[in-house]
C-alpha cells in the first residue's frame, strides 16, 4: 500500500491511499499521516490496516491532484522544528569511488583516502547478525521539516552554494511513540539534494554541503523495502535530457543492513523524543556531478522508481543572496 497527502479543493490537508497508480482514495477524518499513525498505535494495528479502515467512497482523479500543485511530502508536521532529515553516506556497493575521487588530492591511491577507509568499514562490519550493532556508518544531518520541498515545486539553492546536484535515494519515514520508541512508519523516494563542489574541497565540509533543501515523494510505502529496487535518475535542461543513469538500493546493494544503519541512529536519547518526525536518507551510488555534470538555474530533477509508483520532480531554482545580519541586545 501507497500513502499521499494532499490538499483538497478547497485547500484543506487530506491523506489518500493511491489506488491502481490513477486513483485517489481519501481517508475519513485524518489529515495527515501522523495523524493515521497515531491511530494505528492506539488500537495496535499496522499503518496499512488503519488506513484501510478509514478509506471512504469517494475517488479522486489522480493526475488532477498533480497537475494542480496540490500534492504534499508524503510525511509532515504541524511544527517543522520537530520533523528532523538526516542521513548516512557510503552505504552503497559502488559509491566510494565517486566520493573518494572527489577526496584523493595529493594522494594517488585511491584506497588511501578518508572516504574509501569508511567504505570499506561498512562492507566488512556493516551487516552484523541479529541481534548485535555494527560499524557506524557516515551521518549526516539536513536540516529540519522547513527543508522538504513538495512534489513539483522548485528545489532551492542558496546564493552562496557552489553547486546544487541531485542523490537519488531511499528515505525511512519515522515517528516516536510516547514511549520513545522510534517507529518507522515507511519509505519514500527520494532527492537529497547537496553540494558536492563544496564538499570537494575537503571532506570536513560534508556538514555544510548537507545543510540544503531536499525533496521527498509523492508517495509513502508501507510495510518492507524490498531487497532490490530499481530506478532512473534523469536532468533536464530545456526541455531535453541532459543526463540519465539507472540506480539500484535496497539491501542486496548496500553494505549496510538497515537495521544497523536504524540502530546507529536511534541510539541517541536527542532522536527519542516522543512525537517527533524523522526522515532519514540511506545514501547512493548515483549522481549526475559524479559524471562531469554541473547543473544550472532552472534544470528539473527527476528520479523514478517502479517500487515507489510516481517520480519526483523538482525544478533547480538558485535563491538570491540574503543579508546575514547578527544583532546583539
Amino acid at each position: 500500500m501507497r500513502l499521499v497527502q494532499f490538499r483538497d479543493e478547497e485547500g484543506n490537508a487530506a491523506v489518500a491511499v493511491v489506488e491502481d497508480n490513477a486513483t485517489l482514495v481519501p481517508l475519513r477524518g485524518v489529515a495527515s499521516v501522523r495523524e493515521l499513525a497515531k491511530i494505528a498505535l492506539a488500537e495496535g494495528i499496522t499503518l496499512a490496516k488503519a488506513a484501510t479502515a478509514q478509506m471512504g467512497d469517494a475517488r479522486i482523479d489522480y493526475d488532477t491532484v498533480a497537475r494542480s500543485g496540490r500534492l504534499l511530502p508524503p510525511i509532515s508536521h504541524s511544527d517543522p522544528a520537530h520533523f528532523l532529515v538526516t542521513g548516512t553516506g557510503l552505504t552503497h556497493l559502488g559509491s566510494a569511488s565517486a566520493r573518494a575521487n572527489m577526496h584523493t588530492g595529493d594522494t594517488k591511491k585511491v584506497d588511501e583516502t578518508d572516504s574509501m577507509k569508511m567504505f570499506r568499514m561498512g562492507v566488512e562490519g556493516g551487516k552484523p547478525g541479529a541481534g548485535q550493532h555494527g560499524v557506524q556508518p557516515e551521518w549526516f544531518y539536513k536540516g529540519d521539516g522547513s527543508v522538504v520541498v513538495a512534489p513539483g515545486a522548485d528545489i532551492p539553492s542558496p546564493s552562496f552554494a557552489l553547486d546544487g546536484s541531485e542523490e537519488p535515494e531511499i528515505a525511512a519515514i519515522y515517528m516516536i511513540d510516547d514511549d520513545g520508541t522510534p517507529v518507522r512508519l515507511g519509505f519514500a523516494l527520494g532527492n537529497e539534494f547537496s553540494d558536492h563542489v563544496m564538499e570537494r574541497q575537503n571532506y570536513l565540509y560534508l556538514a555544510h554541503s548537507k545543510l540544503r533543501a531536499c525533496a521527498l515523494g509523492p508517495e509513502l510505502l508501507l510495510g518492507d523495502l524490498p531487497s532490490h529496487v530499481e530506478g532512473t535518475s534523469r536532468l533536464y535542461r530545456d526541455g531535453k535530457v541532459i543526463w540519465e543513469k539507472p540506480f539500484v538500493s535496497g539491501e542486496d546493494n548496500m553494505s549496510h543492513s538497515l537495521a544497523n544503519l536504524e540502530y546507529h541512529h536511534f541510539k541517541y536519547d536527542l532522536f527519542c523524543h516522543p512525537g517527533d518526525i524523522h526522515a532519514h536518507y540511506f545514501g547512493t551510488a548515483t549522481l549526475s556531478f559524479a559524471d562531469g555534470v554541473t547543473t544550472q538555474d532552472g534544470d528539473k530533477f527527476e528520479i523514478v522508481s517502479e517500487t515507489f509508483g510516481r517520480p519526483i520532480r523538482n525544478r533547480l531554482k538558485v535563491s538570491e543572496e540574503r543579508p546575514v545580519k547578527i544583532r546583539a541586545i
